[in-house]
């Protein structure tokens, strides 16, 4: 593969992961072309058989479906093709552990970096999480340096050369049905990781064995974990980590935390000084003895399933956007008896009031989340709680969940003076 770097590499997308891509070409001496139809600011708009017979090598950022019709045209031309993280991997000098899973897995990114840095132990967080791995590539000049990488299903299902020394696979729930169909080649493309993964270095939650078992998928059972390891459990005491969503992460990192002989001591401290990222499930502020919770990151079932179970009572249920797929009936069945009224927005909206109609919940579609905030304000009584939980993508109508999460608290700040001065 390397020998293919002698002449430029295409480098497919100018988004995060593409800039990451040609800073680590730069930093190499390397030239790249930029390609992407939507972006003026690349090189090239098009990729065709005259442009692909310049290179020897393709760079893919994750946005580009293994279906693509540019995969096509390249591989007809002779050219590898490889994913960015592959691309990092070729140059990156240290270990590497890799963090997949439907939900949870930048917490569990984000925690396992700062309890290996409070260790001693340099790491970085690169990949899904938000800084590509190729630009961690580019910069870190540590060889002991540790890349704790989430890896999406997107980055996986292409995988051809990373390799990673563990993973740690959180858990398992449909998602991301729009881009791989099914949920079984959701599975496979997570699956694809472990495979790019030493052997026997793999540790994963119960649901996912359990999907792997049922399907005859082959996952090494030796690698689920269930409970923390002996002695571990009260590490999590009095911290985010010790019930809900948050408990199988915490059970994950400390069993791999007892794999590599690191003191409990340093992982109790990185527990209770952590603190859950903006836009999980977290408290915006009470108007008039009213709670309203964003939790805008739940962009599938199983994150907003997660999150309404924690509610003692029925909650105010602010859902809905772009769909990625799924048994949407099913979800709808699920959650019903946990919703006392519901706020639909976006695109799913319609087939959702159907849904909640026929479940006999309470629901009415709303034109934005300004609406849907002082519906929810003016249905609710002291008490109650108000929680934006989409369950789904946020992309009909923002630019990501964090958008979507800052405009709720925003709406509902701005509520807060107003209530105070009543």
């Amino acid at each position: 593969m390397m020998a293919r770097l002698g002449r430029p590499i295409a480098v497919w997308g100018r988004g995060r992961s593409g800039r990451g891509v040609c800073r680590l070409l730069d930093a190499r001496r390397l030239r790249g072309v930029v390609y992407d139809s939507a972006d003026p600011g690349a090189d090239r708009a098009a990729f065709g058989p005259a442009e692909a017979a310049e290179h020897d090598l393709v760079v893919a950022s994750p946005g580009f479906p293994p279906d693509h019709p540019w995969f096509s045209v390249a591989r007809r031309a002779g050219c590898a093709c490889l994913g960015e993280l592959d691309l990092a991997a070729l140059f990156w000098k240290g270990p590497i552990v890799a963090v997949t899973g439907t939900n949870g897995k930048t917490t569990l990114t984000e925690l396992l970096t700062c309890s290996l840095g409070l260790a001693g132990r340099p790491a970085v967080a690169v990949g899904n999480i938000g800084s590509a791995f190729t630009r961690a590539a580019a910069c870190v000049r540590d060889p002991e340096t540790i890349a704790v990488c989430e890896v999406s299903s997107f980055q996986a299902e292409i995988l051809k050369v990373f390799s990673a020394d563990w993973t740690l696979w959180t858990n398992f729930a449909e998602d991301h049905l729009e881009r791989h169909g099914s949920i079984l080649h959701y599975f496979k493309a997570k699956q694809r990781l472990v495979r790019h993964t030493r052997p026997g270095c793999s540790l994963f939650g119960p649901d996912v064995l359990a999907f792997s078992e049922r399907h005859r998928l082959g996952l090494d059972p030796a690698g689920v974990v269930v409970d923390p390891p002996e002695g571990m459990a009260s590490l999590a005491e009095g911290t985010a980590f010790q019930a809900g969503p948050q408990h199988g992460n915490f059970v994950l990192i400390a069993s791999w935390w007892r794999r590599q002989g690191l003191p409990d001591d340093v992982l109790r401290e990185a527990l209770r000084g952590f603190r859950i990222g903006r836009h999980r499930l977290s408290q915006v502020g009470t108007v008039d003895g009213v709670e309203f919770w964003n939790d805008s990151k739940a962009t599938n079932f199983h994150a907003c399933e997660a999150a309404v179970s924690t509610f003692r009572e029925p909650v105010i249920w602010i859902g809905g956007g772009k769909s990625k797929g799924g048994d949407l009936a099913g979800f709808v069945s699920r959650i019903a008896p946990r919703i006392r009224h519901a706020f639909l927005l976006g695109e799913t909206a319609p087939l959702l009031l159907e849904l909640f109609a026929t479940a006999g919940v309470s629901a009415r579609i709303v034109s934005d989340l300004d609406e849907a905030v002082r519906e929810g304000l003016r249905q609710s009584r002291p008490g109650d709680s108000v929680l934006l939980s989409p369950a789904f993508s946020s992309l009909d109508q923002f630019s990501g969940y964090e958008q979507r999460g800052d405009e709720f608290t925003r709406i509902v700040q701005r509520l807060l003076p107003q209530a105070m001065s009543c």
